[in-house]
């Protein structure tokens, strides 16, 4: 145990769960208490402290109270108090109606108020949306409170309406939809009530899809709570233990590799596209994308995808797969815009081979003989040549590297990194004609020796490693921009090999830095530089940047 935590923090500047760290999000829910002397305040002071036992009635006590406060914004559309009153009677009509099973969207329900019963119906707005709330648990954002290393901050949109968290239940998304974000949905969207008399109209409204919503006759920004579903989604899920797993075992968890949308798909926003390093998973990226959904033009025009995978893997094989699954989004979404690729760690060398056209130059470093005169079971010739023959992808628009480690790390050589490659071992994937392979590699380039056993994630950042050599002497595709975001912990030194030399802890100066970048900041940040938010800002920048040059 102490072995493999040391190795993790070594490696990777994460601990073990069982080591005690702090976790990505843990989440409690909040003693709600309401002070607003306003009459809707009063009616859901009341109401808090004696709950009613009957549910409905307990609504229609809360529709009361939201009514009195949209009268109120009928003669002072600015009345930010009555807007509170308004948001929060809101968020407990959709609570009471999560706990006692009830489903509007199915069957009205007929809620007893002070002047009479309210008759509550469930409308969907425009084009039926994926997000069904018959099939989800259908939360409210402002019952929960989360801490976390990856919820220090929570962002919050002002405006009308209730902030939501939905989360599927009874079925596994990804059979239904190939690119869900995953088997559960977290997904935020906002509640709206509509009175006309005591007919009472409830939608649920996608804030990443609309600014505004109509009320009144009035048009009001559409409140959102951007940081909830991903807060809610890494407390139940715990994905920390799943990341160690598919690095030392990534076997066991080849199904696992998938790129995904964390939205419904829209051919007007321009797809941005993380992929996350070594030992990590989507779940790493949750503050930038929390932040960058913070703000209205990156909303508009703009949808965040994840390429996830087995980090065990070597990363030229996963870039195969990368490669094979954008294919499939291609085919399922022809009309997709060009991507940014944003790429953290060993992401970032993925993201470099998707930009870069290998000839049959990596091919040749390990074999005598072209593809078609190699000698190999044509399963293992189709995943050798997936992995080292390639050409830039010609849906990609741009690159961001983050803390990439282009020219690997020493790490990877020292004792913590030949253990770590030890415990990973060779993925079975490539076992079968494996050994044929081997037989027919060249040896070592470094040694001159024979090569032994196929190659796992930790020897692909030996920074001699004849794949890595290879492609870093291949120049980036042309008309591509890419820019580096690289961490340094603030304790100085040289930018190049020479030692003392500039580092994040695990990738130094030297391995991320790229000639050619449009842009290069250096952030005060350990190896997770994709969470600083000097680096965050600085992914907004580029994002806003490139929506000016897609424009010319």
């Amino acid at each position: 145990m102490h072995v493999l935590t040391s190795f993790r923090c070594a490696l990777l500047g994460l601990t073990l769960a069982l080591a005690g760290c702090s976790k990505y999000s843990s989440v409690s829910t909040q003693q709600l208490t309401y002070g607003a002397t306003t009459p809707a305040g009063v009616r859901i002071s009341a109401a808090l402290r004696h709950p009613d036992k009957e549910p409905l009635r307990q609504i229609g006590g809360y529709l009361d109270a939201a009514a009195i406060a949209g009268q109120a914004l009928k003669t002072q559309p600015d009345d930010t108090q009555a807007r509170t009153d308004y948001n929060f009677a809101l968020s407990r009509i959709m609570e009471v109606i999560h706990e006692a099973g009830f489903k509007p969207w199915i069957t009205p329900l007929q809620c007893p108020g002070e002047e009479g019963p309210w008759i509550v119906r469930y409308e969907t707005v425009g084009p039926k949306s994926p997000y069904d709330p018959a099939f989800f648990r259908v939360l409210p954002a402002d019952r929960y409170e989360f801490k976390g290393r990856l919820v220090t901050e929570r962002t919050i949109k002002p405006g009308l309406g209730a902030p939501l968290v939905i989360n599927n239940q009874g079925f596994d998304a990804t059979t239904i939809d190939p690119f869900a974000q995953g088997r559960s949905l977290y997904y935020g969207l906002t509640a709206i009530a509509q009175f006309n008399n005591r007919q009472v109209t409830l939608t649920t409204l996608d804030p990443l899809a609309r600014e505004t919503v109509d009320f009144n006759n009035r048009s009001y920004p559409l409140a959102a709570d951007f940081t909830a579903p991903i807060g809610l989604a890494l407390a139940e899920l715990k994905p920390r233990k799943m990341e160690v797993a598919r690095m030392f075992k990534p076997d066991k968890f080849k199904a696992t590799t998938r790129l995904a949308r964390l939205q419904p798909y829209d051919p007007e926003k321009i797809p941005v596209l993380l992929i996350h390093g070594l030992g990590d998973s989507q779940a790493t990226w949750a503050p930038m994308i929390e932040s960058l959904r913070g703000d209205a033009t990156i909303r508009k025009n703009y949808q965040f995808w994840f390429f996830s995978y087995p980090t065990g893997y070597p990363y030229p094989l996963m870039a195969s797969v990368l490669r094979e699954q954008l294919k499939a989004m291609k085919a399922t979404y022809p009309d997709h815009k060009k991507m940014v690729v944003v790429g953290h760690s060993m992401g970032g060398m993925i993201a470099r081979s998707l930009i870069t056209d290998s000839g049959l130059n990596l091919w040749n470093a390990y074999f005598d003989t072209p593809p078609d005169q190699t000698n190999l079971p044509e399963e293992t010739l189709q995943i050798m040549k997936g992995a080292l023959v390639f050409q830039p992808h010609p849906d990609i628009s741009r690159v961001i590297f983050a803390s990439a480690s282009l020219r690997g790390s020493d790490m990877a050589t020292n004792i913590i990194g030949r253990l770590g490659s030890k415990l990973i071992g060779s993925p079975s994937v490539l076992l079968d004609g494996g050994q044929e392979a081997l037989r027919l590699a060249k040896p070592s380039d470094v040694t001159g020796n024979p090569i032994t056993r196929m190659p796992n994630s930790v020897d692909a950042l030996d920074p001699e490693n004849r794949f890595l050599l290879t492609i870093n002497a291949l120049p980036l595709a042309p008309g591509i921009p890419y820019h580096s975001i690289i961490g340094d912990r603030g304790k100085g030194g040289n930018l190049n090999r020479v030692k003392p030399v500039s580092t994040d802890g695990i990738v130094p100066y030297w391995s991320s830095h790229l000639d050619g970048a449009q842009s290069e900041l250096i952030v005060p940040s350990d190896h997770w530089s994709n969470q600083n938010p000097q680096a965050i800002a600085e992914v907004n920048r580029i994002l806003k940047q490139h929506l000016g040059a897609a424009a010319r």
